[in-house]
């Protein structure tokens, strides 16, 4: 035990160093990733201006996870998820490589954009649950909430920035002039977290003495023997089925209801990120409510609410205005079921877990996309918003008058 405390208290000297270093690393990777996730939808939208073909891009940038998270879960528990992370980031960035030098040589089909979004989507799956379960290998756990608010708040600013970046990129020069700056932000990433120092996890440390599939299974069993586990994971389902025509129709809200300008576009992306930042700010420094499933409950509650609201809206800057409120909702709803992972998964348990995590996002996005896509071509987009929003709200009242899931969310001493 003695040893274990020493270990410990070795781990954490320096974990704000360790922390910066980790964070800046990933800022500019998902600045870079960010860049071609929205040159990627606006081309296809403003190309095509097709449900459907957004409904495919959508579902080749998520599906993928579903089948590697699994995969991932175990990995991030079994290797050095610092180095995970380093081999997702180079996957992602050769295959962005790849697009832009074929776009470049004047080869521009949809089905190439589509396939390489695919391979991008299998690095995310590995890298997400290893970036979930490192943080807290170099974060004290008093300071979770804290670093999980600032993570989010430098997360909104690269997407509030990125959007307005990307659109003057495509307004200016080609498409594939954004890919190769993701290839370069990458390599900046990669060069920073090779520089940071942090031991392996225990269980990475050791030789496994178990096959993979024994660790699947432990890893199944474990968060479905676990109440709270479970009810978490059924709400995170539903809420991110809901969602999907606030976060993924919008840009077809935008061309249809207001323009199809770039600077429309773009300040549709920066409004809500704006919102995030204020969002992340909000938590990182009041921690939300006292009991921490209230705080998620709540901002889902009010993100049902905002997207309802944006389905009645017809003034474009009144509906920029919604856009930012519902951008404070998000961080109130991600830091805090974030957290609650962290404190109460056992640390080698916690790839598995964020992994099932991922695998909800990655499988839900879709699904939702296969049901709200083909919709939004026959359906008013409005009417889609209205009903989703007020499904939202029903689903935050289910959830809060669930005592036992409420119980869960008092903050650890």
């Amino acid at each position: 035990m003695k040893e274990e405390n020493v270990m410990e208290n070795k781990r954490l000297i320096g974990w704000e160093r360790r922390t910066a270093i980790f964070l800046s690393s990933q800022t500019f990777s998902l600045f870079g990733s960010s860049l071609v996730q929205f040159a990627i939808i606006w081309y296809i939208a403003k190309t095509t201006n097709s449900g459907i073909m957004v409904t495919i891009s959508t579902i080749c940038s998520f599906l993928p996870q579903l089948f590697i998270s699994l995969f991932a879960g175990v990995w991030a528990d079994r290797y050095n998820r610092r180095m995970l992370i380093v081999l997702s980031d180079g996957m992602i960035a050769i295959s962005t490589l790849i697009l832009a030098v074929v776009f470049f040589m004047g080869y521009k089909g949809m089905v190439l954009i589509f396939l390489i979004s695919a391979i991008r989507s299998l690095g995310t799956g590995i890298q997400t649950p290893a970036v979930s379960a490192f943080i807290p290998q170099i974060v004290p756990e008093e300071k979770l909430m804290r670093i999980n608010g600032i993570n989010s708040t430098i997360q909104s600013l690269v997407f509030l920035v990125s959007p307005a970046a990307s659109g003057a990129i495509l307004s200016t020069s080609t498409f594939e002039s954004i890919l190769f700056i993701d290839v370069i932000t990458a390599a900046v990433g990669i060069t920073l977290l090779l520089a940071l120092k942090v031991p392996a996890h225990k269980r990475a440390s050791d030789k496994p003495d178990t096959d993979y599939f024994h660790d699947l299974k432990e890893g199944l069993r474990y968060s479905f023997r676990n109440t709270f586990i479970k009810n978490l994971l059924l709400f995170y389902s539903i809420f991110m089925f809901l969602i999907v025509p606030a976060a993924f129709l919008n840009v077809l809200m935008v061309t249809r209801v207001f323009g199809n300008e770039y600077w429309q576009l773009t300040a549709n992306e920066m409004a809500f990120f704006a919102g995030s930042i204020v969002g992340g700010i909000a938590i990182a420094s009041w921690g939300g409510f006292k009991n921490r499933i209230v705080t998620l409950v709540f901002g889902c509650c009010i993100f049902g609410v905002l997207t309802v609201a944006i389905g009645f809206v017809k003034i474009f800057y009144v509906y920029l205005g919604i856009m930012v409120l519902t951008g404070i909702t998000m961080p109130m709803f991600n830091s805090p079921s974030m957290v609650l992972l962290q404190e109460k998964v056992d640390i080698d348990m916690q790839g598995r877990v964020f992994s099932l995590i991922q695998i909800v996002s990655s499988g839900i996005m879709p699904l939702g996309m296969l049901v709200f896509g083909p919709l939004a071509d026959v359906v008013r987009i409005e009417m889609l918003m209205i009903i989703s929003g007020v499904l939202i709200v029903i689903l935050s009242i289910i959830m809060f008058l669930n005592k036992n899931f409420i119980k869960e969310g008092i903050k650890a001493q």
